[in-house]
């Protein structure tokens, strides 16, 4: 078997249900947005609907980062920089996009020729001064780059569909693709009036209280999604069944920022979006290796001082944040309340197939797809449930509406396959891979080793569907232009342990023990 270097996991088939959408008029206004409207709905005209539809919702730019596998280890700093440039040009583009609309309903070519050709510039040189980190070191720069300049303008209904939601079957690797149909709505978010809406002679925005989402078709209700959760590999005689759990609270003192030390070293408000962190306590984008041994730690174990950070969620109900004005925050998108879990469940489990070897100090592991909403399915690996579901419904492409006395569940199975050599990649997979999702063996190459777990439960009000409308809405962090999809979730672990803790997790799983 070959090296296996995207997410596999079960298959799971999925029945999603929409909400159906509404033009609503009030206020002298629109309710916004009815970028998913149907032809056929009653409150809408065909034109008013086509045009809509049209519209420009978000940009879509190819991931430059996946497409390098290796980058020599003296260009990293300068590539890994470039990269984090790239980023902060399609944030800066998206900002014109969302500030434009009334320029681009009066030209129609403005969305091409003021922000899409200007882009594509930049971008350019940008991948040109990548080419020059790796000839500078004698690298020949990878052909792959070549193309990659060019960003499109996607409409709502093209977002919807790349982030899953309009294919009720499964992804390419067997995971799930479970969004809904094109016909969700936008949100008037509790504290947003009408009085407040975009005029009736402006292009409709694309949902949520800062205008990016999410919409109603980004919510389902969970007790109308079929059960799709599918067994797990049989364990072999060899398994390695033990756990190792680890209690490192649930970011009560509120260690936040917008940095992200895996992806974008160096830079500050590199991931753009705010995050939660538990364990370590010094993670920022200037942290190396040293500084995360001196960082002290949440967790119970003293001995564990890895990174355990994750994008925050946010209550949309029209109440703001700390960050409200700050970069990663309001001024790209990323608005409301934020919601601390109230469980934060950290687990190691062992493989079914073989037992696992100890992890390497300051392994780095990304697992899931911030970029899904223009990357595409194949490395989402979200998972969203309720409490009392969750061994029936896992969702990706959707938020669950969870019923009355049922909590909100993020869970996150990590890659258990490594490489036995690197603790990072050039583009931060293929050091690592899932194991085959029949068997449970790791690809040829590939060592299997304690597989990282979490599971974070939020006690959020259920949202509110209504006539195409969702009001007080929950969403993820994330890049502006991801639109706040749950597929975009994603979650991130640095391996830093003393005391000859990791070997302790190893051998606890080895030997089929229930560790803490």
């Amino acid at each position: 078997m070959g090296r296996n270097t995207r997410k596999r996991r079960s298959p799971l088939a999925v029945r999603a249900v929409a909400a159906s959408a509404a033009l609503a008029i009030g206020g002298g206004g629109l309710i916004w947005a009815n970028f998913y409207a149907s032809a056929h709905e009653t409150n809408s005209s065909p034109n008013t609907t086509k045009a809509a539809a049209a519209q420009v919702a978000t940009i879509s730019c190819p991931d430059v980062g996946q497409q390098l596998t290796s980058v020599p280890a003296n260009a990293k700093s300068n590539v890994d920089t470039e990269l984090a440039t790239l980023d902060k040009q399609i944030t800066e583009a998206y900002a014109r996009l969302a500030s434009s609309r009334q320029a681009q309903a009066n030209d129609a070519g403005f969305v091409q020729n003021a922000i899409l050709s200007p882009l594509k510039d930049k971008r350019t040189a940008v991948i040109g001064r990548i080419k020059i980190d790796f000839t500078r070191v004698g690298a020949a720069a990878p052909t792959t780059l070549d193309g990659l300049a060019a960003c499109t303008g996607t409409t709502a209904n093209q977002a919807q569909t790349t982030a899953g939601g309009q294919n009720n079957g499964q992804q390419n690797n067997g995971g799930q693709n479970n969004g809904g149909q094109n016909n969700g709505g936008q949100q008037n978010n509790g504290g947003a009036s009408a009085s407040a809406a975009p005029s009736a002679s402006a292009p409709a925005n694309i949902g949520g209280q800062a205008g990016n989402g999410p919409v109603a078709a980004d919510f389902v209700d969970i007790t109308k999604v079929a059960a799709n959760v599918q067994g797990k590999p049989q364990k072999s005689a060899n398994a390695s069944r033990g756990t190792f759990t680890t209690a490192c609270g649930v970011n009560a003192n509120k260690n936040h920022n917008t940095d992200n030390v895996i992806v974008a070293p160096g830079v500050t408000n590199g991931a753009h979006h705010l995050h939660d962190y538990v364990g370590n306590q010094k993670v920022n984008a200037f942290s190396s290796n040293n500084t995360f041994l001196q960082g002290g730690t949440s967790c119970q174990n003293k001995n564990d001082l890895s990174s355990y950070y994750w994008p925050v969620v946010r209550l949309q109900d029209g109440s703001q944040d700390f960050d409200q004005n700050a970069d990663g925050g309001g001024k790209e998108g990323n608005v409301g309340k934020i919601l601390t879990p109230v469980q934060a469940q950290i687990k190691y489990v062992g493989s079914p197939a073989s037992k696992v070897v100890a992890m390497p100090q300051f392994l780095r592991i990304i697992t899931g797809d911030a970029k899904t909403t223009t990357n595409g399915l194949a490395n989402a690996n979200a998972h969203w449930s309720c409490t009392g579901f969750e061994n029936k419904v896992q969702l990706t492409s959707q938020y669950p509406i969870c019923p009355q006395g049922s909590n909100v569940v993020r869970t996150f199975a990590f890659q258990s396959c490594w490489d036995g050599q690197n603790i990072d990649s050039a583009n931060h997979r293929t050091h690592v891979a899932f194991p085959d999702p029949a068997s449970g063996v790791c690809g040829n190459g590939f060592k299997a080793i304690p597989q990282l777990t979490m599971r974070l439960v939020y006690k959020i009000a259920p949202p509110v569907l209504q006539n195409g409308v969702v009001k007080n809405a929950y969403a993820v962090d994330g890049f502006p232009e991801q639109l706040h999809k749950s597929a975009t979730d994603h979650d991130d672990f640095i391996s830093v342990t003393t005391g000859g803790l990791a070997n302790k997790i190893a051998n606890c799983i080895n030997t089929g023990k229930q560790c803490r």
